[in-house]
């Protein structure tokens, strides 16, 4: 518990520890295992974004490429960036596999190298919105997205069953005070208010994303191996009370589970967005 406040100021989070635990998070275990997975949603918002062949593509907090992929798929210049050497890695080598030609380069999306109004489209599925500092991310996704161009945007929504992972694991590994809920990117009010004055217009749709495991216990088995802010999560959390995380999330997947015959197949809402500059 927080020492008694002498003031009712809101406490300010220190950034900087955030972001280096987040780092130290999803270079923690494999992503890609779990990445490839969600490959349609980069397709899906690809598609959303009307990409044109030709047009500059920034992808931010790119993780393994999925969103990257699909947009060099359909001839764009694509420019991939990850704030983790080995994701871009992972993205690279599937990248290769397909004969795709794609730059990839190690950046952080809240202090981007590039120049203003340098891209067409910039676009994050799943990545942009765990940054600690949300309000500079999206100012920099804007500045540099030209006037006209796009902005695409896959955010898990709070209600999900992704928004609700973080919700549980919060209960026993609750976050710093004063840090922004990254779920919050899967709302319209907050995303209005983050790209307030910076857009013309800001268009969402509601989509689903299905897991589908072997089972309840398969799925926890493979993101508690795999996802890096999970497997941190049961790295610190204290050892007695891992098991009744584990029993909690395995709750959380089979309350979402519309399975009947022991797999899990558990839909997941995420808004797909495409912010117009």
């Amino acid at each position: 518990m927080n020492p008694i406040q002498t003031n009712s100021q809101p406490a300010t989070p220190d950034l900087g520890a955030v972001k280096k635990k987040q780092h130290a998070a999803w270079s923690a275990g494999d992503y890609a295992v779990v990445g490839t997975t969600l490959q349609i949603v980069g397709e899906s918002l690809c598609e959303a974004l009307d990409l044109r062949a030709g047009e500059s593509v920034l992808d931010v907090a790119a993780g393994n490429g999925n969103s990257t992929l699909a947009a060099a798929r359909r001839w764009a210049d694509v420019v991939s960036t990850d704030y983790v050497p080995q994701l871009l890695e992972r993205a690279r080598q599937r990248a290769d596999a397909e004969g795709l030609r794609i730059q990839f380069e190690q950046a952080d999306v809240e202090q981007l190298p590039y120049q203003d109004g340098e891209f067409d489209v910039v676009m994050s599925s799943f990545g942009v919105m765990f940054t600690p500092d949300q309000k500079r991310a999206a100012a920099e996704m804007a500045r540099v997205c030209r006037a006209g161009g796009r902005i695409g945007l896959a955010n898990w929504t709070p209600e999900s069953f992704v928004g609700q992972i973080f919700k549980v694991i919060g209960r026993y590994l609750p976050p710093p005070a004063g840090v922004v809920s990254p779920a919050l990117w899967g709302t319209e009010a907050h995303l209005e208010t983050l790209f307030a004055g910076r857009c013309r217009e800001i268009r969402s749709e509601t989509r689903q994303f299905v897991f589908r495991y072997r089972s309840a216990a398969h799925w926890l088995d493979v993101f508690r191996a795999y996802y890096g802010p999970m497997h941190k999560a049961f790295e610190a959390v204290d050892p007695a009370l891992q098991d009744s995380l584990a029993d909690d999330l395995i709750t959380l997947a089979e309350r979402f589970n519309r399975a009947t015959d022991g797999t899990l197949v558990a839909p997941a809402d995420y808004i797909e967005v495409v912010v117009q500059r």
